[in-house]
């Protein structure tokens, strides 16, 4: 039953990727669906990363030893600044490290 399932998905996500990559298929979205769907990955990657970095416990977290938010509010700052995604990733990845472990430790 659970290769099954995986087949299934697998044959899914192919198909869902297939009709809207291949250049011979008739389907064209419209300009207005596209710039609909183009916020798409941002609001995924939200309700992604919004939970870890302002909750801990179920509650919400925003006191000054929260090394999430600190992590987070400086990967803002470099990406905004440099539009440099490997600096950003390296850099606020060893300060939330530094903060993790040395810092904050309690």
């Amino acid at each position: 039953m659970i290769l099954l399932s995986i087949l299934a998905m697998t044959a899914l996500v192919f198909v869902s990727r297939y009709v809207f990559l291949e250049p011979r298929l008739p389907l064209r979205l419209s300009p207005r669906l596209q710039r609909l769907l183009s916020y798409s990955g941002p609001a995924v990657l939200t309700a992604i990363w919004a939970p870890i970095v302002f909750t801990h416990e179920h509650t919400l977290w925003l006191g000054q030893n929260n090394p999430y938010l600190w992590a987070a509010a400086l990967a803002a700052l470099l990406a905004w600044k440099t539009k440099n995604v490997l600096l950003t990733t390296v850099l606020s990845m060893t300060v939330f490290l530094f903060l993790n472990l040395v810092t904050f430790a309690a």
